[in-house]
């Protein structure tokens, strides 16, 4: 049976727009994931704004650069404008020299320039008036050539700026991330984090590359402008300002109601992206159900809301030009119907008319362009904001000053009375003791959510114990300097993960330094080496996106591998072998006793076959260890873990 629409929206706009991946973290997602996106005002958009201009820091005098540019293209074209009406006004003489035509004022210094460069006499006639006009042309060119040459200036220095800025500022959050502790990555959506990258940077790019730039220079034209229209009559100037809150209201209207559309387009495309997505990556499983004619009714019902969405966001977007077009035409139609009035009347000029008129036009275009830009910028620096919050997020304390380098780490662990909650108030590991040493293979059985991962977790101090202590060689892991800590224990996590490069490369990623002969001798280590020698270039085969040219466990055959260059003393397996086949698992086991060879060797394990060798194993539920022991022992006990390896009770 489909899901109605709301069901529909609801579930799939937030997947889609954190790219269908809400995959929680190791030990699992504590805390509440927030929006994918940024699409509302910003909270503090002074305080944004002047963390955005701080990032201009070695780039202000190009900045001062662009507005001297953005002013002399503005005053260019301005000029060049207003040199239409001495032209204008010369024709007119000449063609009836009784007219009562007075050039004087700005146009008088415009027109005195251009005869005194020329060397043109005052006259109308007809031969001294194409040499006027032809000469005017000429000036007009240069004028305009000038205001283009800055105007690309300004382009390409805003552009040198702005990716200046986003590279410094996508570098700085970047690097923010690798000081964060595991606690925010598995309290946040794969796609949350990823948002901040890309659609919060482009929208900020967006509003610095155009809305910026528009915005400022929109208020040098209306500014200017409205100089020359003051210079040119007061009384047009007062007429057309009085429209001016009619431009402001209908922009402010129509703006609100086409944010509202374009804001419900958005999440209706979410949501059908969300749902193409889940639908394509899980094709099988639709298949397998025979889920086809359902999910086809969805998506109908989802496309069918994105349909009406798109068309009334369409419809309001597209209206707000012709209306303010059209408004703007009134607007120019007062005041050429006054001017005329006034040119007959004697008190203005055909050439002051005609300047004006274009003047009364080109005043209303920068307030239509800045109030479009409005819902840009508000998305742009609301996105800002989520970059600044995860730069200001706290990363990972310090280690402290006297920390230990454990140089010569053996891997003697102890846990003592260790208790531990995600948040506070709810404890998951209630006084967990146990001691490892070097050789010895320690695993972790119980149902899901019984602790285990969390147990690893502290070890590595993802996370740090709220009760009791973990010692390595007998030094508190909080004394360990964090890097060298981790660099000494080797993890091999149920979920595979590969980077874009060769089979080689992979593998070396457990050790930098490793040379080609140890890569090969961990891959046999693993059981891995047949498998890499059978593909088309061996080591040497580059691996498709996280691996998608592989199986499953040949990606975890290749983590395995990883973890055994480490040659770190301590080693971690997650649910290293759930992906791999029984035969292949019998391998691995082989590859393992090689590897756990004088190592300390912590085992999860759904798979209780996998970990009857295990030197003790610890039995799990509800963050206790009930049970403790070898396999024989254990069984021998009768008790929780006897009914799960003899299968009276499931392993859930």
């Amino acid at each position: 049976m489909a899901r109605s629409i709301d069901e529909l929206k609801k579930q799939y706009n937030s997947t889609a727009k954190g790219n269908a991946t809400r995959r929680m973290g190791m030990g699992g997602g504590r805390g509440p994931g927030g929006n994918m996106g940024a699409t509302g005002k910003p909270k503090n958009a002074g305080k944004t704004i002047a963390r955005i201009f701080s990032y201009m820091q070695g780039h202000r005098y190009k900045f001062v650069l662009v507005l001297v540019c953005m002013l002399v293209n503005t005053l260019f074209s301005l000029i060049g404008g207003y040199m239409t009406a001495p032209i204008i006004d010369n024709l007119a003489l000449t063609v009836n020299p009784s007219a009562d035509v007075r050039i004087e004022g700005v146009e008088k210094l415009v027109d005195n320039f251009i005869r005194k460069a020329f060397f043109i006499p005052e006259s109308n006639t007809a031969e001294i008036v194409i040499k006027y006009v032809t000469a005017a042309a000429i000036v007009l060119g240069f004028v305009y050539l000038f205001g283009i040459l800055a105007a690309y200036l300004q382009g390409r220095l805003m552009l040198s700026i702005s990716t200046n800025m986003l590279k410094k500022m996508r570098d700085d959050l970047f690097e923010k991330m690798q000081t964060l502790p595991v606690r925010y990555f598995d309290s946040k959506p794969v796609g949350e984090v990823m948002s901040r990258f890309t659609n919060d940077i482009d929208n900020l790019e967006n509003m610095i590359n155009n809305s910026l730039t528009s915005l400022i220079s929109g208020m040098v034209t209306l500014i200017g402008t409205f100089i020359f229209m003051v210079t040119t009559s007061w009384v047009l100037t007062l007429i057309t300002v009085v429209f001016i809150p009619v431009f402001a209201l209908g922009g402010i209207l129509i703006g609100k109601k086409s944010r509202k559309y374009y804001a419900g387009q958005q999440a209706a495309l979410g949501a059908v992206n969300g749902y193409i997505e889940e639908t394509v990556s899980g094709q099988k499983v639709v298949k397998v159900f025979n889920h086809e004619d359902t999910c086809c009714e969805e998506f109908g019902m989802l496309n069918e809301d994105m349909r009406d969405k798109q068309f009334k966001a369409s419809f309001w977007g597209g209206v707000m030009g012709p209306i303010m077009g059209n408004t703007s035409q009134i607007s120019y139609a007062v005041t050429v119907g006054i001017g005329g009035i006034l040119m007959i009347s004697g008190h203005l000029n055909p050439g002051g008319l005609t300047i004006f008129a274009r003047y009364s036009r080109q005043f209303a275009m920068p307030i239509n362009n800045m109030s479009q830009q409005m819902t840009t910028v508000f998305a742009a620096l609301a996105g800002a904001e989520r970059v600044f919050e995860v730069m200001d997020t706290d990363p990972e304390l310090p280690d402290r000053e006297d920390a230990n380098a454990m140089d010569n780490m053996q891997g003697h662990v102890i846990m003592k009375n260790v208790t531990f909650g995600y948040n506070p108030g709810h404890t998951i590991l209630y006084d967990i003791n146990l001691y490892a040493k070097p050789g010895q293979k320690i695993a972790f059985v119980g149902s899901t959510g019984a602790g285990k991962t969390t147990v690893t977790n502290l070890l590595s101090r993802f996370y740090d114990v709220d009760e009791g202590t973990i010692t390595i060689d007998g030094v508190d892991v909080r004394d360990i300097k964090r890097d060298r800590l981790r660099s000494q224990i080797a993890m091999v996590l149920q979920d595979t993960h590969l980077f874009s490069g060769t089979v080689m490369e992979n593998i070396r990623y457990g050790r930098l330094d490793a040379t080609d002969e140890e890569v090969i001798e961990a891959a046999k280590t693993a059981s891995a080496h047949s498998f890499i020698m059978r593909l088309q270039d061996g080591y040497n085969t580059v691996l498709e996106g996280d691996g998608a040219n592989l199986s499953q466990g040949q990606r975890q055959l290749l983590n395995i591998a990883r973890a055994a260059i480490s040659k770190a003393p301590i080693l971690v397996l997650d649910e290293a072998t759930s992906s791999v086949d029984t035969r292949t698992e019998r391998h691995i086991e082989h590859g393992m006793d090689r590897l756990m060879k004088n190592r300390t060797t912590f085992v999860i394990a759904h798979r209780l076959s996998t970990v009857r060798n295990a030197n003790a194993i610890m039995v799990m539920e509800h963050g206790r260890i009930i049970e403790r022991g070898s396999h024989d022992e254990l069984l021998a006990l009768k008790g929780r873990y006897y009914e799960l390896y003899t299968g009276k009770t499931e392993l859930a």
